[in-house]
């Protein structure tokens, strides 16, 4: 069964009104009759409900005969239109596409995942797993479905064109993921996005190294080169099989380990343990999570901080522990005000 024809359907419907139009002004030239009058003969005389009367003289018989075979075979055809709009449903797809456009716009820091393909659907995944809200934009239709059948928000169209980009809510997104499987595509997504968001996070797939530089260039915040990172998972199988098993379960949501999550924290200078070490805190004993790195706010790492290590304001900690202890440990580095709230 074919898609239902919104464009087709409003051409009948203009045409129909055409017919009326042409026909009342007919009728009220040739009888003389009023235009109410006329606006029923006309009505009637394309509607298949029959004529009261047959009009008086030839020329009205006549325009009454073509009257009836044009209005009555769009008549017919606008009520075939009808039928088929039950049947396709599109009536509630409407209502849906509006409902989903009003709860696009209601989203804040959200993530836009442009291309449903491999990538995309697996990061798709693991936001579902963490219930991080995302939107997926794609103008495949088999990509579209797969994302609709996970109950995705979905846009259906390219996210190289700003309008799309719009309807996903790019204005109050926290990021965007290029994910298209054409390098070219996601080069022009990130230039697109950048221009628009010049904040936004973007981080963009490349399969090889030129394309990397050029998504740098064009202003992803970062890039990941899935052959790339696939090469150095299979060498850490090979090399490290133990520590690839942990980390890979340790690093997806929703693993073999569920009560283990990894967390990035920011350091606010409005926290109560900024200018504080590690052993000021008592971060062990008082959340029961571990920090295992800083990122200080120069871009270096802080690995296996010690004690003494000082949290400063843009320092970025990653944290490791349970669902409950990361609470704890978000808590412990929330904002004075939003602690206090």
């Amino acid at each position: 069964m074919g898609a239902f024809s919104w464009r087709s359907f409003v051409y009948a419907l203009v045409a129909f009104f055409v017919v009326l139009a042409i026909g009342t002004v007919g009728f009220q030239v040739i009888l003389g009759e009023g235009w109410v009058a006329s606006i029923y003969r006309s009505v009637v005389s394309t509607t298949l409900t029959g004529l009261d009367t047959r009009p008086e003289g030839t020329g009205a018989q006549l325009f009454t005969i073509l009257l009836l075979v044009g209005g009555v075979a769009i008549f017919l055809y606008l009520a075939g239109a009808i039928v088929d709009l039950i049947a396709h449903g599109a009536i509630s797809e409407v209502y849906a596409e509006r409902r989903m456009r009003r709860t696009i716009e209601k989203l804040r820091g959200h993530t836009i995942i442009c291309g449903f393909g491999r990538v995309g659907r697996r990061v798709a995944a693991e936001f579902l797993a963490t219930g991080a809200p995302f939107v997926v934009v794609d103008h495949n239709p088999e990509s579209v479905a797969a994302a609709e059948a996970l109950g995705s928000l979905v846009i259906e169209g390219d996210g190289t064109h700003d309008e799309d980009l719009t309807r996903a809510g790019i204005a109050h997104a926290k990021a965007l993921v290029a994910s298209a499987d054409s390098d070219e595509s996601n080069l022009f997504i990130t230039l697109s996005a950048r221009a628009m968001r010049p904040d936004l996070v973007i981080v963009a797939r490349a399969s090889v190294d030129a394309t990397a530089r050029k998504l740098l260039l064009a202003g992803a915040s970062q890039v990941v080169q899935p052959y790339t990172t696939a090469g150095l998972q299979i060498a850490n199988v090979v090399l490290k099989p133990q520590v690839a098993a942990f980390l890979d379960i340790a690093t997806t949501a929703g693993g073999e380990i569920p009560d283990l999550r990894f967390e990035e924290i920011v350091v606010s200078a409005k926290c109560e343990p900024c200018g504080k070490s590690i052993k000021d805190l008592r971060i062990r004993d008082a959340t029961g999570a571990m920090v295992v790195a800083i990122r200080k706010h120069d871009g270096t790492f802080d690995v296996t901080p010690s004690p003494d290590a000082v949290f400063e304001a843009g320092d970025v900690l990653i944290g490791v522990g349970t669902r409950d202890e990361i609470a704890e440990l978000e808590e412990l580095f929330a904002p004075r005000e939003a602690a206090v709230g």
